[in-house]
C-alpha cells in the first residue's frame, strides 16, 4: 500500500505552497485569458519601462499547460531538498535559496539579454518574453547535482533521470517539447544552482530571508503602482487636513478664498489627495 499524499505533502510544505500557488495562478490566467506579454518577463518591460515587478509575476505565471505539468513534476521531485538534513539541507534551506534563485535568476537573464541587444546588437531579444517557475526547478536540480549527484529525478512519474545529468538533459528535453521555453531563463537557474552548490552563494539566514522578502514585496507593490494601471488602494494617502478648519500659507492663499461679511468670517477651501509613489 502506497503512502498518503498528505504525508508527502507534510514533508514538503514549501513545494506543495508554490506547487498550489502555480496552480492557483494558472487557473486564473486562464480564466481571465491573459498573455504573455501581460506577466512575462522581457527586457523592453522590465529594464526600458521600469516593470520590475514582472521578475516575480513571469516565475509564477505559466501560460501553456504542458509547461506547467513539467515544472510541477519535477519541482514535487525536487521536494526532497527539504527533507534532507545532511549537507545542511531541509525546509529553511530550500525557502531561503528558492528566493535567491528566483531572483538572481530573472537578474541573470535579464543581463544576458543584455549582452545580446547591446554587444551583438540582437534586438529580437528586447522583446523576448519568459514565464514559468523553470528558472528555480533547473537551480534546485543543478543543486543536488553537486551535494547529492546518486539521487534520481522523477518526472511526469515515468521519466527517472540521474539528477547529476538532469539539468542539462532536461534543458533538452524541455527546448524539445515545450518549443517556446525560454532557454537562456533556463541556463541562468542552472548557472546560479552552481554557484550556490559549489558555496560561491551561501550565507543565506532567515534574518536575510525576511529582509529580502520584505524589500522584494515592497519593491514590486511600488513597480506595479508606478507602471500601471493597476488600482492599489493601500497606497493612496489622504489628506489628514480638516477642511472646516483655516489653512495658512501660500497654498492656502492660492486655494482658498475668504469673505468678511458683518462680525462673521467664512472660509472655502479644497481638499487635497496625495498619491505616495
Amino acid at each position: 500500500m502506497g503512502r498518503l499524499l498528505i504525508f508527502d505533502i507534510i514533508d514538503k510544505p514549501a513545494s506543495s505552497c508554490v506547487i498550489a500557488i502555480c496552480s492557483v495562478v494558472w487557473f486564473y490566467i486562464q480564466k481571465k485569458g491573459i498573455r504573455y506579454g501581460d506577466v512575462g518577463l522581457s527586457y523592453e518591460n522590465v529594464v526600458s519601462q521600469g516593470q520590475h515587478w514582472r521578475i516575480i509575476s513571469s516565475a509564477f505565471s505559466h501560460i501553456s499547460f504542458l509547461h506547467l505539468i513539467f515544472n510541477l513534476s519535477a519541482l514535487w521531485s525536487l521536494g526532497v531538498v527539504e527533507s534532507i538534513q545532511e549537507y545542511h539541507l531541509g525546509v529553511e534551506y530550500y525557502i531561503q535559496y528558492s528566493i535567491i534563485l528566483l531572483l538572481f535568476s530573472g537578474v541573470l537573464v535579464l543581463g544576458m539579454y543584455h549582452v545580446l541587444i547591446t554587444r551583438f546588437n540582437l534586438e529580437f531579444f528586447r522583446r523576448v518574453t519568459a514565464v514559468g517557475y523553470s528558472c528555480v526547478v533547473f537551480g534546485w536540480m543543478t543543486v543536488l547535482s553537486v551535494k547529492q549527484p546518486s539521487l534520481k529525478l522523477n518526472i511526469f512519474g515515468l521519466l527517472s533521470l540521474p539528477i547529476s545529468f538532469a539539468p542539462f538533459e532536461s534543458l533538452v528535453f524541455t527546448s524539445i517539447i515545450v518549443p517556446q521555453a525560454s532557454f537562456l531563463g533556463h541556463l541562468s537557474g542552472i548557472v546560479i544552482g552552481y554557484l550556490i552548490g559549489w558555496g560561491v552563494v551561501q550565507g543565506m539566514t532567515n534574518y536575510w530571508l525576511i529582509n529580502l522578502a520584505i524589500w522584494i514585496a515592497l519593491g514590486s507593490v511600488l513597480s506595479l503602482k508606478r507602471t500601471s494601471a493597476s488600482y492599489l488602494p493601500f497606497l493612496e494617502i489622504e489628506s489628514v487636513a480638516d477642511a472646516d478648519l483655516p489653512s495658512v500659507g501660500p497654498v492656502a492663499a492660492a486655494n482658498s478664498s475668504a469673505s468678511w461679511t458683518g462680525n462673521s468670517y467664512t472660509l472655502q477651501g479644497s481638499n487635497a489627495v496625495s498619491n505616495m509613489v
